[in-house]
């Protein structure tokens, strides 16, 4: 078994023993976990978020990883943004998932970071990647980001904090969902004013490569 079949292969217990392990350490061990996720794939974002509520509790577990997927996401699009251009990054903007994510970002850079920030799995990396390429504002990518990820955060964090409660009671999954959907109309609303903002203030062009 490789690291990667390990990490995918983490149990809910594997994670408490570790958190609760190293609690001494405060937040730290929570924000560590998720914030790793943005460089190591196979980390299982849904257990962690929700192993993380079910350790701290729901409003700190919620705050832990919201800000370690926050922090993980923002390093890798900085890193990305800065290193443009470089020939070793060349050949991993090459992969047709990554061109597409490119593509997409140039088009509709708000509405494709924020949709894909709620979804609990996904292709986060590439996500992050593709906005750096595509040297999204970083204010934008940050509003994003921070909405997008909360609203997926809280969603699991509830649903992690009390697992039991979602299988005696179903329907409070409504909540959940009335949650994303204000969260989706919201975002078009943000949008529109970005939308408004870059037709007073063209986007430079594209930089060229050497």
């Amino acid at each position: 078994m490789d690291i990667a079949d390990a990490l995918q292969n983490l149990t809910e217990e594997d994670l408490r023993a570790w958190l609760e392990r190293y609690r001494s350490l405060g937040p730290l061990p929570g924000i560590l976990l998720t914030f790793a996720k943005s460089f190591v794939p196979p980390l299982p974002t849904l257990l962690i978020v929700g192993v993380n509520a079910a350790v701290y509790g729901l409003w700190l577990g919620f705050l832990y990883s919201w800000i370690g997927i926050v922090a993980g996401c923002m390093t890798t699009f900085w890193i990305v943004r800065k290193m443009a251009g470089h020939p070793l990054l060349d050949r991993w903007a090459r992969r047709p998932k990554v061109q597409r994510g490119v593509l997409w970002v140039r088009r509709n850079a708000f509405s494709y970071v924020f949709l894909l920030s709620l979804l609990p799995v996904g292709p986060f990396v590439v996500v992050n990647i593709a906005a750096g390429l595509a040297r999204m504002p970083i204010r934008s990518f940050l509003i994003a980001i921070a909405f997008g990820k909360a609203v997926m955060v809280m969603a699991v964090s509830l649903i992690g904090y009390d697992v039991s409660r979602f299988v005696r009671h179903p329907v409070q999954l409504l909540y959940v969902v009335l949650l994303v959907a204000a969260s989706l109309w919201i975002s078009k609303k943000i949008e529109a004013g970005f939308a408004r903002k870059a037709q007073e203030k063209p986007l430079p062009p594209e930089p060229e490569k050497e």
